[in-house]
């Protein structure tokens, strides 16, 4: 349960501004219905004209935190601007559950049009496990900056539109990414259930078994400033929704 949990607040709550050589600072709370706070994330974007960083930590917390052995995840993004966009040249994914370390690293060859994998498994601190492999597909985005890129990649943002996307670092589903507009009789129930106080509204469809849902569906309330305030997976089996609210 925490593992899927922090798959999903580490794949959507963050889009870019389009405001060049700045550093954005971003946290979030998570809560999963009756159990209560079960997580945080935290972000950290620095770019300019010509290259950014983008370094986020997952960590469980109370509960959660303790059936999960201290589960926590560093996610780290790294490359260059193409026209406003972020364009990921390295993508890696630390995961650390006890004495156990995996870590995943993404290279992106823009020239062949191709993308390196290397696995690695690490317990207590001895490599045990290394396999590198070609994904089957290439684009130019990771699944950070995917998040980051979204307010610059969709010009209207109040009009109905089903967008896919594709992201380094979601082979299960071939890197498919999924984000729908909802249409004015949806956004009634979006701003419900997510707040009115948003700029634009959207739903990131994670084309994976997630809980008791085929498709992980996730409702996101964006701010001016390009930023998730809120977002809501509904109706998960048991416990209620899980919602990771914006706190700085």
């Amino acid at each position: 349960m925490v593992k899927k949990i922090l798959v999903l607040i580490g794949t959507v709550f963050f889009l870019n501004t389009g405001v060049y050589a700045q550093k954005i600072i971003v946290n979030f709370d998570v809560s999963y219905g009756i159990l209560g706070k079960v997580g945080i994330a935290n972000a950290v974007l620095t770019k300019n004209k010509q290259s950014y960083t983008i370094d986020m930590e997952l960590a469980s917390t109370g509960l959660a935190k303790v059936l999960s052995g201290g589960r926590k995840e560093h996610h780290l993004s790294k490359g260059h601007m193409e026209k406003g966009l972020m364009v990921s040249d390295v993508y890696k994914v630390t995961k650390t559950h006890g004495s156990t370390v995996v870590s995943k690293e993404y290279k992106v060859d823009h020239r062949r049009k191709r993308v390196l994998k290397t696995y690695r498994k690490y317990k207590k601190g001895k490599l045990v496990s290394e396999e590198n492999t070609t994904l089957g597909y290439y684009t130019k985005n990771d699944l950070l900056t995917l998040y980051f890129n979204l307010n610059t990649s969709i010009k209207e943002k109040r009009k109905e539109q089903t967008y896919v996307f594709k992201a380094v670092g979601a082979e299960r589903q071939q890197g498919k990414v999924t984000v729908i507009i909802p249409d004015n009789n949806a956004l009634k129930q979006y701003k419900k259930d997510l707040g009115a106080d948003s700029a634009w509204y959207a739903t990131a469809i994670i084309h994976q078994k997630i809980f008791s849902s085929k498709e992980g569906r996730l409702m996101l309330g964006i701010a001016e400033d390009g930023i998730t305030n809120k977002a809501v997976l509904k109706d998960v089996i048991f416990f209620g929704d899980i919602t990771a609210v914006r706190v700085k």
